[in-house]
């Protein structure tokens, strides 16, 4: 990797983190596919188009754009080496040719200027350590009337999995979960702290529109329940608290998920995201 400047989640997404969610790229993609299309939509793909991924995983954002360009190409760029490996395993399996995949740091990656149409991104840019450099990178390396296209968690408060999490706190040192304001999950939560920081990146016409969709999180309580303290934040912790304290934390979480059990058996979580839009100016 060249450039890399956001070394603390480089060395996250590269370890632990990155191989978990590399595993279990379908468990993710049903709990966030349901933002797919609106974000897809949202970027305005031409079939012609020159998209770009940024954060993308495992790959589906990128194969679905690079589907509905059948013309163009996409590129994805991810910090980390396992997910990536998967996307271009996923991309083979799947036939999509006009697709490619790098490993960089969306801050300081050298985009050739004005190279794609479209950028977007679902869930890959919360976790900036300089957010106003990264996008201003990505605004150059669209074209004059490009168009900026991303998903972002809102308030905590209104995602369930944060919610399923809270009802832990009497057991796990939970904290204060959902925190805005850093790089994390929720930092761009704040919907003027995302204007302002597209403004000063140089982009225009922002706009934010709150989305929800609803994720399946797992087949059966006791399987959400698992998954949901397998991820980082639950790995972490997990591993702070006496086994009791674990195992009184599983049953906890379990019994408040089987209110979230469907006809079907999955357990399906509310989450609430910005989709936002904006555009280089033309002028």
């Amino acid at each position: 990797m060249r450039d890399i400047v956001n070394t603390e989640q480089a060395q996250a997404w590269n370890g632990p983190e990155g191989v978990h969610w590399a595993r279990h790229q379908d468990r993710w993609n049903a709990v966030n596919g349901g933002f797919d299309e609106p974000l897809l939509d949202a970027a305005e793909i031409a079939t012609d188009g020159r998209t770009l991924d940024i954060g993308c995983g495992g790959g589906r954002t990128t194969r679905l754009a690079a589907l509905r360009a059948p013309q163009g190409h996409a590129l994805g760029l991810d910090l980390s080496g396992p997910m990536l490996a998967e996307a271009r395993a996923s991309a083979e399996r799947e036939g999509v040719t006009n697709v490619r995949f790098a490993q960089g740091d969306a801050q300081t990656h050298p985009f050739a200027p004005g190279s794609f149409d479209s950028a977007i991104s679902r869930y890959g840019v919360m976790f900036f350590a300089d957010p106003v450099t990264a996008f201003a990178n990505v605004a150059r390396a669209l074209r004059p009337g490009g168009r900026l296209a991303f998903v972002c968690p809102a308030d905590a408060a209104l995602n369930e999995w944060v919610t399923a999490m809270a009802t832990l706190r009497d057991l796990l040192p939970v904290g204060d979960f959902g925190r805005q304001g850093e790089p994390g999950m929720f930092s761009l939560a704040d919907p003027d702290r995302v204007r302002d920081l597209l403004a000063s990146a140089g982009l225009t016409g922002i706009t934010l529109t709150r989305t929800e969709a609803y994720g399946i999180w797992g087949h059966g309580a006791e399987d959400a329940a698992d998954f949901l303290l397998g991820t980082g934040p639950g790995r972490h912790l997990m591993q702070q608290a006496a086994p009791a304290a674990q195992e009184a934390a599983r049953h906890t979480l379990t019994n408040h998920l089987r209110a979230h059990e469907t006809k079907d058996g999955t357990v399906r979580l509310r989450s609430t995201s910005w989709l936002v839009g904006a555009v280089v100016s033309a002028g």
